[in-house]
């Protein structure tokens, strides 16, 4: 038991006033607290408060506990000496206990109860500013006790609301439940809204939040800038060649094509000079050296490969010049004036005598086979089993035959010249048909050509040429807007935008000691691989 206080002088109400007394002496309490607050927390107990309170400078919460105290202990007092076994009115009998309401109501705080003289009285008290409470004391005349009531704080705000940012981070980005108008559009028509938005326009709305961001991510935003893109992946008739691959991001790397931005390295290298030929199919890459055809993985980047070959195909005397992939088959043009016929995940492979001089280019299409070679000659073959070597049509050329490539339409005839008012010596080294109507050819004349059957078979419609007056010996097209060549000096590719008449970019990819033509140039939209006489290059505009 603590040390009973000394009777304090009488209140305002008197002693024996009852809970009338009280209730007032409460409310004038709070009153003159209130003035004291606005002192800068300097004041002194209240005339009329029984028991001799402290105040608290700059700690109202320690001033709360501290007065809810003195009013227990100055019932204790009232009660006076020998009534302590009849009412109670010690020090520890009035201890406040205290009761949480409810936080989230603007006018909740603290409960201070307090016994003396037998009565319940309520103190309200507002929550503390500190979180750590400190023990209630009663020190023997006075019966000071000290206390913080424990609150939320600023603390526990700051992380409560780092917490509620964590979840919100963990939620899918689900349509913003207010905000513009525009938000709140069906998505049918906000998808028509930003069909009419360019690239740019596109990229900043997808900034103003998480919605957005995924709402614009939609491949169909993206279908109609992509076809105006660069290699993207979209033919010019609309097909879609890459279509596991997100159109946006195929639109991201379209923009370092068409700014010429790429990082250059070398996936292989050669001793002895070479006139190399390769084709691609999925991951891998095809190449021959010399008298054999070797087969390559791509690494995950594609932009190596890994050193080990996955497969060898020779069965040529001399080196291969030309080949190309066909229904799971190799079929290869040699010096030796053979075609060879390789199954590609198999070890079986046939060749046989085509021509009486070397075959310079094949082509294979709805298993026909077509060569063409130094003989003046072009013959027709099939890649049956049980017909291959047997000639089904050989066609007399007045030249050298260069170049092949069989029409998509499969006529099996000859259908026209192309061309009429071309120099001596103009040869045609590479040609490609885009569709049953359109082609692409380019050679000795430092030209490329662009034909349409459906205009004219006398003149191309158009024509794009090389500015330093170089062979073309290769060309490849994405079938849409891009166009790449290999030209005769310093191992230059270059990059056309069939749109315009100007070169786009140049890429040097020898010096002046090693001057080499590019033989062969392949590409994907992330990737352009050129094969010289020492090595093999490759353009990454993926990570440029």
């Amino acid at each position: 038991m603590g040390s009973q206080g000394p009777p304090g002088p009488p209140g305002n109400g008197g002693p024996g006033e009852g809970e009338g007394g009280e209730a007032r002496k409460l409310q004038e309490g709070r009153v003159a607290r209130g003035k004291r607050r606005k002192a800068k927390g300097k004041g002194k107990a209240g005339a009329g408060q029984g028991g001799r309170g402290s105040g608290a400078e700059g700690k109202p919460g320690l001033q709360k506990a501290k007065e809810a105290a003195g009013l227990g202990a100055e019932a204790g007092a009232r009660a006076g000496p020998g009534e302590e076994g009849e009412r109670g009115g010690n020090v520890e009998e009035g201890a406040r206990r205290i009761v949480r309401e409810d936080e989230g109501s603007a006018g909740a705080g603290r409960e201070a109860r307090g016994r003396g003289d037998g009565k319940e009285e309520e103190w309200k008290v507002r929550p503390g500013r500190r979180e750590d409470a400190r023990p209630g004391r009663a020190q023997g005349r006075g019966a000071q006790a000290w206390g913080c009531i424990a609150g939320p704080g600023a603390a526990g705000v700051a992380v409560a609301a780092a917490a509620e940012e964590e979840a919100a981070a963990r939620e899918p980005a689900g349509r913003p439940a207010a905000g513009p108008a525009l938000l709140r559009l069906p998505e049918e028509l906000l998808l028509l809204i930003c069909s009419y938005l360019d690239m740019r326009a596109l990229g900043r709305l997808a900034q103003v939040c998480r919605w957005l961001r995924r709402f614009t991510s939609c491949d169909l935003l993206w279908r109609r800038i992509a076809r105006a893109s660069l290699n993207s992946g979209f033919t010019r008739l609309g097909t879609d060649l890459m279509a596991s691959v997100p159109v946006k991001e195929r639109v991201k790397v379209s923009q370092n094509w068409r700014l010429g931005r790429c990082r250059e390295g070398i996936l292989l290298k050669w001793r002895c000079s070479q006139m190399p030929w390769m084709q691609l199919e999925g991951d891998s890459l095809y190449i021959s050296q010399a008298n054999f055809i070797l087969a390559y993985q791509f690494r995950p980047d594609g932009a190596s490969l890994n050193r080990r070959p996955l497969g060898v195909f020779a069965g040529h005397d001399e080196d291969v010049c030309h080949f190309v992939l066909a229904n799971s088959h190799i079929i290869s043009a040699g010096g030796d004036g053979k075609i060879g016929v390789h199954k590609i995940h198999s070890t079986f492979t046939v060749k046989y005598s085509a021509h009486e001089q070397e075959v310079n280019c094949v082509d294979c299409r709805g298993g026909i086979i077509v060569s063409g070679s130094r003989d003046r000659t072009a013959k027709v073959w099939p890649l049956a089993s049980g017909r291959l070597g047997q000639c089904l049509h050989t066609i007399q050329t007045e030249d050298r035959v260069w170049s092949i490539a069989i029409s998509p339409v499969l006529s099996g005839q000859l259908m026209m010249h192309l061309g009429s008012d071309f120099p001596p010596g103009a040869g045609v080294l590479d040609v490609m048909y885009e569709s049953p109507s359109t082609l692409l050819s380019c050679g000795y004349d430092t030209y490329v050509r662009y034909w349409d059957l459906r205009a004219s078979v006398r003149k191309c419609v158009m024509e794009w040429e090389e500015p330093h007056d170089s062979t073309l010996y290769c060309l490849q097209t994405d079938g849409n807007h891009l166009l790449a060549t290999g030209s005769s000096y310093y191992g230059v590719v270059r990059l056309w935008d069939r749109r315009q008449r100007a070169c786009l970019h140049a890429f040097p990819l020898t010096s002046t000691p090693l001057s080499s033509p590019v033989y062969c140039l392949r590409f994907t939209t992330k990737h352009l691989y050129a094969a010289l006489s020492y090595n093999l290059h490759v353009l990454d505009f993926q990570n440029p």
